[in-house]
């Protein structure tokens, strides 16, 4: 009942928010062509996705809040299909995707690198992860708190955890960083507020004009 009802529409609450919408915003600018997005959620992303993209291909484990998610999707500029499966697995061919995205998404996900290596896999040669999602902090004093309170977290989140590093997932998956911001997120308490947000390639092509690093803000 709580991770079927309850849950989603909380997120879905909270995560609608002006601060979250600029955001996405911002990360998704420079998104293009046949696009990959993993752990769709109840659509959040899609009034935010750019004109020069064509076609949106989603997954996501769950069927969250359908009829939101339907009217959503209807008035979205381009096709969306959306596939109920674990992004560990996709079911995709090699090299399908121009770019792919995740949005508050690999802190849930029960095996992330595997998650990545498969979005590794479906990109192009010249493709790009957009990623937006909060982690451990860089502050040891915040983060041995996250540590703390992950298991409370984990139960109350369905599966969300505060400390993964999500650089170091992505890189770990094979995938090229090239630029990491590092930020708290206005308004929302340290121990869930700390953000990355990144591009890596699947080849190391420059998509944005942000030189490669760390840039806090």
């Amino acid at each position: 009942m709580y991770a079927t009802y309850i849950f989603p529409r909380l997120m879905d609450w909270v995560l609608r928010g002006e601060r979250f919408q600029t955001e996405r915003q911002r990360l998704l600018t420079p998104a293009q062509g046949v696009v990959l997005e993993i752990g769709f959620g109840t659509g959040l992303n899609l009034p935010h996705y750019p004109r020069t993209v064509t076609a949106l291909h989603t997954v996501d484990p769950a069927p969250l809040l359908p009829d939101r998610v339907a009217c959503r999707v209807a008035q979205a500029p381009f096709p969306v299909h959306i596939q109920h499966v674990s992004a560990e697995t996709l079911p995709y061919d090699d090299a399908t995707f121009d770019c792919a995205v995740s949005t508050f998404t690999l802190c849930t996900i029960p095996d992330p690198v595997m998650a990545l290596r498969e979005v590794r896999r479906v990109l192009k040669p010249e493709g790009h992860f957009l990623f937006l999602e909060h982690g451990r902090s860089d502050d040891s004093a915040i983060a041995r708190w996250q540590d703390r309170l992950n298991p409370f977290q984990n139960w109350f989140g369905c599966g969300c955890n505060l400390n993964r590093r999500i650089d170091q997932l992505v890189s770990e998956a094979g995938l090229q960083l090239e630029h990491v911001d590092r930020y708290v997120l206005p308004g929302v308490p340290r121990i869930g507020g700390e953000m990355y947000r990144g591009v890596a390639a699947r080849n190391g092509t420059c998509l944005a004009s942000k030189p490669a690093g760390n840039m806090s803000t």
